[in-house]
């Protein structure tokens, strides 16, 4: 999974800017942070109120040309294409904002193209350090309950030019803080031996909570209630 930052649209797509050789900048504070309580199994994201779980195999993002990164995988890897630098998996988190749009179906359905162009297609600086991506295929969407709220998934299983391609999910449920805006999770897994598990995605769907109640339920295979 290429190593990204954001290409200035407002809405949803996240735009990968690669790792280079050249002197690296500060990073922007990464959105995933420690919960208030100090637990090291679980990532705050701050602006959205929702905190997630931390998988054996995933840590707080470090270096990461980006603001919006709650987790990545351990460590970094030689893209098979382009000269960058990848990571195994990474897990984004946003509010939906510049879009009149507040169905989860809708937003999601719209976004998992971006997300896969963002971080399997062509990079900022126009290389392709998977040689570029070939085709798609819809594994799994449909509504799902995170924090106590009515979302909806859509996963892709993408194949490159290079590489063994991987897997993006675009996951979009209202937020409950604030005026609740959609709150956008993508996920971007590699595929192959050396990525991670395809079952962390819904682990970590079903251990999402609200910062103002770490009891609520919600998850693959929860029942959904509607939003407050």
């Amino acid at each position: 999974m290429l190593l990204g930052g954001d290409d200035g649209d407002p809405r949803t797509r996240t735009g990968p800017t690669a790792t280079t050789s050249a002197p690296e900048p500060p990073s922007p504070s990464p959105s995933g942070s420690e919960s208030p309580a100090g637990d090291p199994d679980v990532v705050e994201d701050q602006l959205n109120g929702i905190t997630f779980p931390l998988l054996d195999g995933w840590v707080r993002p470090k270096n990461v040309p980006q603001d919006d990164v709650v987790m990545t995988t351990e460590g970094t890897y030689d893209c098979p294409g382009d000269g960058t630098v990848c990571r195994h998996g990474l897990v984004i988190s946003r509010t939906v904002t510049g879009n009149d749009e507040t169905s989860p179906e809708a937003l999601a359905e719209e976004d998992v193209s971006d997300a896969a162009d963002a971080a399997f297609d062509k990079d900022a600086l126009g290389r392709r350090p998977y040689g570029g991506l070939t085709s798609h295929e819809v594994v799994k969407s449909g509504p799902v309950a995170v924090a106590g709220r009515a979302g909806y998934l859509v996963r892709w299983r993408v194949t490159t030019a290079k590489g063994p391609g991987g897997y993006v999910q675009s996951l979009v449920f209202p937020s409950g803080v604030g005026t609740g805006s959609p709150v956008l999770v993508r996920y971007v897994f590699d595929a192959g031996q050396d990525g991670p598990p395809l079952t962390d995605m819904d682990r970590i769907t079903e251990g999402i909570r609200s910062v103002t109640d770490t009891a609520s339920g919600g998850g693959v295979g929860s029942s959904i209630g509607p939003a407050d």
